[in-house]
């Protein structure tokens, strides 16, 4: 749901006016909203609960993020929480509703919190929001002598994640983002590059690229050269089996042809043999190209 610039603040003032609602009201006001999609209704249902709105965002305001967009994110989680609440089930809409503005919240930090996106199964939230935590209880409860692994190895049997998943995020809370295109400056310092530069490139090098292009082609060449050898039918399943983009299964072949897959296989078998042996008399260096 789009919210205005600024609304968060807003929200917030308006929290800190809205009355508290009796059981029987605050239930009058779900009905309304359920049954005849009385917005009025809806309106007090969520105002009178944004203090709990503005309780929720205020433990998650040491991730950096200005504590106005996580109110109005936990206003999101609330109106949502209003959409699915059944007045039915006599239970209190702030307990329904707490749980739907945390998640928004965490949601919204996940992913504004770093460039780089963490994992997004509940195990991997559990671990970004608790490690912190967790580390810090570890920590004196374990002494300081401690090492980073018999730590990493608790917080993983209690989260349920992995070792090295605890690592990883251990290393990302711990450290800022780097941007590529800061600059990186080399031998005297008087002459600046961007880090992105200095990236290793997986690509093989040039000469590699052109090398294996002039080889293709010339494979080609001799590939194109013996097929003569071939029957019709062997010529068939070769390219259908082999040189068509979309390969064809046995059993396909064997349909279109009539006969068994078994026997498909063996005339492919057979012909690459003969395949084989008119490259490698024709062309000596064409022992791999089947």
């Amino acid at each position: 749901m789009a919210q205005a610039p600024g609304i968060g603040r807003i929200l917030a003032k308006a929290a800190m006016n809205a009355p508290f609602l009796a059981r029987e009201e605050e239930h009058d006001l779900a009905v309304r909203w359920k049954d005849g999609a009385d917005e009025a209704a809806l309106h007090r249902l969520a105002q009178s609960h944004m203090r709990l709105v503005i309780a929720i965002a205020a433990r998650f305001r040491n991730y950096g993020l200005p504590m106005q967009d996580l109110i109005q994110e936990g206003h999101v989680g609330l109106l949502e929480a209003a959409a699915r609440f059944e007045p039915s089930r006599e239970v209190r809409f702030s307990t329904y509703a707490t749980w739907w503005i945390r998640a928004s919240i965490q949601d919204y930090i996940l992913r504004n919190w770093s460039i780089v996106r963490g994992g997004t199964s509940s195990a991997q939230k559990a671990l970004f929001f608790n490690l912190r935590r967790l580390r810090a209880q570890l920590s004196q409860t374990m002494g300081s002598g401690v090492g980073s692994a018999a730590i990493h190895q608790h917080i993983a049997q209690a989260v349920g994640v992995s070792v090295a998943d605890v690592a990883v995020m251990d290393a990302r809370l711990s450290a800022n983002d780097m941007s590529l295109n800061a600059p990186s400056f080399e031998g005297d310092g008087q002459n600046s590059s961007e880090r992105l530069d200095h990236l290793p490139d997986a690509a093989p090098p040039p000469d590699e690229v052109v090398g294996e292009a002039i080889d293709s082609d010339r494979r080609v060449r001799w590939l194109r050269d013996v097929l003569h050898v071939l029957s019709q039918r062997e010529l068939d399943i070769i390219r259908a089996r082999r040189l068509d983009e979309d390969q064809a299964t046995l059993e396909s072949l064997g349909a279109r042809l009539g006969i068994s897959k078994e026997r498909v296989r063996q005339i492919e078998s057979r012909a690459i043999e003969k395949l084989r042996k008119a490259l490698v008399d024709r062309h000596p260096d064409a022992t791999a190209l089947v």
